[in-house]
């Protein structure tokens, strides 16, 4: 039996979450396309390559993070998720209400878009990491 759309976004949220990206980039498509629409669309990375450029800086300072799933839906190939992202820097917890838009399309996620407050998150990190 293959896995429903929402059963892909899960597996890839949980695999993140633990920043295990070799797992996370399997269920990736390999020309993905990923943007963090705070910053724009101009801002659309491309492939697994540009998804790490972004996340593992950003994650770098992470002693643990924590994905709570508020709520899930799916159309078609289409899956929407709000979770609560928390992430325990060294100085104290960041929290972030986001949500991810996610393509499925094959089996494989080939479209991420995260909308979120991108001032709050940067605020947050810049005072817990320093």
């Amino acid at each position: 039996m293959s896995a429903s759309q929402t059963d892909i976004v899960r597996l890839f949220m949980r695999a993140m979450e633990n920043l295990d990206y070799e797992k996370a980039l399997s269920y990736v498509s390999e020309d993905v396309e990923y943007t963090n629409m705070p910053l724009g669309p101009g801002s659309t990375l491309r492939g697994h390559a540009g998804i790490l450029s972004v996340l593992q800086p950003f994650f770098a300072p992470t002693i643990t993070n924590e994905w709570i799933i508020t709520s899930m839906a799916s159309a078609g190939n289409t899956v929407f998720m709000e979770r609560l992202d928390r992430h325990q820097l060294p100085r104290g917890w960041a929290e972030l209400p986001v949500t991810g838009v996610f393509e499925v399309v094959d089996g494989k996620i080939s479209s991420w878009r995260e909308y979120f407050d991108y001032r709050y998150i940067e605020q947050q990190m810049t005072a817990l990491t320093r």
